[in-house]
Order: C-alpha cells, then sequence, then structure tokens
C-alpha cells in the first residue's frame, strides 16, 4: 500500500509539473507587446455601494488620467452613506462626469450587474473600461495602456488588478498570493488561445460586444461573476487581448481581516461552477492535485517512507514552481511573497476547501 501510495504521490506530481511547464509557463515567458497608440473614446465605469470615503480617495487618480477623451461614468447602486454625494462633488468640478443613480429594483434586489447594466446603458462610447470603487490607477497612463489593445479584431482586454501590500501581515501576503496564482492562470490560459475570465477589477470590452452577448442576462440570477463569468461567456481566442504593463495596473484594498476576506471568497467561488465544462476540468484538475499533493508528502514524509525520493520529488516541484511563480511575479511586481510560496499555497488550499464546504451548506450573500 505504501508503494501505490508514493507512485500516486509521483503521478500527482507529475501532473503538477505537466501544468507548471505546459500551461503556466505560457504567461511566465511571454513578453509585453508594445502596442500601437490607440486612443478610441471611452467609457471608464465605477460601480459603488456605500464607498463614499474610498471614492474620495481614488476617483482623483482616475479622473486626472492622461488620455485625450474618455468620460467617467459613476454609478451609486443603492447606498446609503454619502457615496452620491460624493460624487456630485465630483461632477461639479468635471465635466466629464456622468451619474448613474440607481434605485433599488424588487426583481434585482441587491444586483450589481443590474446597476452595472445602466451604468453600460447610460455610457456614451462603446469603449468600455471597468475598476472598483476601492481601485486606484498604479499610473496616469492606465487607460492609455488598456485602450491600446483594442483593435477591429479585439473587443475584450483583461488585465491586473492588485492588491496593496501591508509588511507583517499574514493575511495580506495570503489575498496578494491568490491573486497572484489566480492572475497566472487566467493570463496563462488566454495566452493558450482560452480565455476563461478576467477581474472587475481591471477589464475592458466593448459596448457591442457586450450587447451582442445580451449582456449578463444568463447569469443575472448569479450574486457574482459581472467580470468572470461575462468574460467566461464572450471571450475566444480571436476577440481577447491581455495587458499586465506595470503602468496598465490597478491596486485595490484588500480585506482587512480574514472573516471579511472568507465573506468576498465565498462569493467568487460560487461562480465557478457556472463556467464552461472545460475551464472547470482544468481548474478543478489542478486544485485536486494540488490537494492531493500536500495531502500525500504529509503522510508519506510522517511515516517516513522513502523519505529521500519524497523529498526529492518535492524540491524538483518547488524549484520549477519558484521558476514560473517568480518570473510571473516579477512581471506582475509581486516578488516578495514568493519566498514563501510553499507555507501561503498550503494554507489557501485549506482556506478553499472550506470555502467550498461552506458553500455546499449555505449560499453567499449579495455583494455588499
Amino acid at each position: 500500500m505504501l508503494t501505490i501510495l508514493l507512485y500516486a504521490f509521483i503521478a500527482v506530481t507529475a501532473i503538477q509539473v505537466l501544468y507548471y511547464l505546459i500551461a503556466f509557463s505560457q504567461f511566465a515567458f511571454t513578453k509585453n507587446k508594445n502596442n500601437k497608440v490607440n486612443t478610441p473614446p471611452i467609457s471608464v465605469i465605477v460601480c459603488a455601494k456605500n464607498e463614499a470615503e474610498n471614492l474620495q480617495q481614488f476617483l482623483p487618480k482616475i479622473i486626472t488620467q492622461n488620455y485625450p477623451n474618455f468620460e467617467l461614468v459613476l454609478i451609486n447602486d443603492a447606498s446609503y452613506d454619502s457615496t452620491l454625494e460624493v460624487m456630485e462633488t465630483f461632477k461639479e468640478q468635471y465635466q466629464n462626469i456622468k451619474i448613474v443613480n440607481v434605485v433599488n429594483n424588487e426583481a434585482f434586489w441587491g444586483n450589481k450587474k443590474y446597476a452595472l447594466t445602466l451604468g453600460i446603458k447610460a455610457s456614451t462610447h462603446d469603449h468600455l473600461l471597468f475598476c472598483d470603487a476601492d481601485c486606484e490607477p498604479k499610473s496616469e497612463n492606465w487607460i492609455s495602456k488598456m485602450s491600446a489593445n483594442f483593435t477591429n479584431k479585439k473587443s475584450i482586454v483583461i488585465g491586473y488588478g492588485a492588491y496593496k501590500k501591508k509588511k507583517h501581515s499574514l493575511l495580506n501576503a495570503l489575498i496578494r498570493f491568490e491573486t497572484l496564482l489566480t492572475a497566472i492562470q487566467y493570463f496563462s490560459y488566454a495566452k493558450l488561445g482560452n480565455p476563461y475570465m478576467g477581474v472587475g477589477r481591471n477589464l475592458a470590452y466593448t459596448k457591442e460586444t457586450f450587447f451582442n452577448h445580451s449582456g449578463f442576462m444568463s447569469h443575472m440570477n448569479v450574486r457574482s461573476g459581472d467580470d468572470d463569468l461575462f468574460v467566461n461567456e464572450a471571450a475566444t481566442k480571436s476577440n481577447t487581448s491581455i495587458e499586465f504593463s506595470e503602468e496598465s495596473h490597478t491596486e485595490s484594498i484588500p480585506s482587512s481581516n480574514f472573516l471579511e476576506w472568507f465573506h468576498q471568497k465565498r462569493r467568487h467561488i460560487s461562480t465557478a461552477k457556472h463556467y464552461k465544462f472545460k475551464d472547470k476540468f482544468f481548474l478543478s484538475t489542478f486544485y485536486i492535485s494540488q490537494f492531493l499533493f500536500w495531502l500525500m508528502f504529509i503522510t508519506l514524509i510522517s511515516i517516513q517512507f522513502k523519505w529521500e525520493i519524497v523529498m526529492s520529488i518535492l524540491g524538483i516541484k518547488l524549484f520549477l514552481q519558484y521558476i514560473i511563480f517568480g518570473v510571473s511575479a516579477k512581471k506582475l511586481k509581486e516578488q516578495d511573497i514568493i519566498f514563501a510560496i510553499p507555507f501561503l499555497e498550503f494554507f489557501l488550499i485549506l482556506f478553499q476547501m472550506i470555502i467550498f464546504i461552506t458553500n455546499m451548506f449555505s449560499k453567499p450573500n449579495h455583494w455588499k
């Protein structure tokens, strides 16, 4: 039985190695292309629910972008704080701001997709760029970098949404590691011709693409997924581009405690079951292989069976992982968390398992 377990451990490690070499290396070793200057009129859309403080802090970084022709569409999604008042204050100062004030609709109560749809319909331009209310563009060229990817064929642009760094915080390191891993996956699969998701913190697409796919109607009843489910449905090899240059990044405020992050990830993970079958297969196979790897490793080491072989296999896996993740992290400016990969990966796997089990017995809450 122990010999069979060892062979199973080797097989699981081989699956992990294939993911690193065939899939994740696609992003790790790709170069960000220098796109030609392309400045179509663009509507930047920010949907906010009770985000008065964040809007005051981050809207100046958006409205002062170095871009010749853009409007800022601010959606107040039935806030009960001073979000609307903050928006109106900014509108008094800048003529290119448009406000969409959403009142709760009984049929779409607490549904961000309903609010976003109203904002998209109200937008002036065909090219749309999205970020969250707690997002801060990393440079004044954020719009320029994202919009440069639009062409006659490319109508969806997937960007990177980072989280602010906080020193000496396990939670912050875990959040940023999970964000890095997710980005490596969706960028890599997009490079392989299978774009399956994007993040609403930094995502662009055309209004034509949105309406050609009937917006969010196919998943309007799903509480999350205004970003990843739409991309999963509408993105193809031919119509999707990725943008990961540092100037194109946005940065958001991470959760401040584990419970808050737990509820956030519950909403996000609950959308995965609505992905296309092939996407669910590849994502779940990778996760299961991660889980089995550490389970078998701990079992074999604890009973000291062929420990020299087991440790050698661990070394091979970590060596390859450090190379792929290290190069990717350098692209996305997340190098500081690489040293803790084994610990963060192990902790994240356990955390995700708890979420999967919890979601089996109860549904996650609305987005706010």
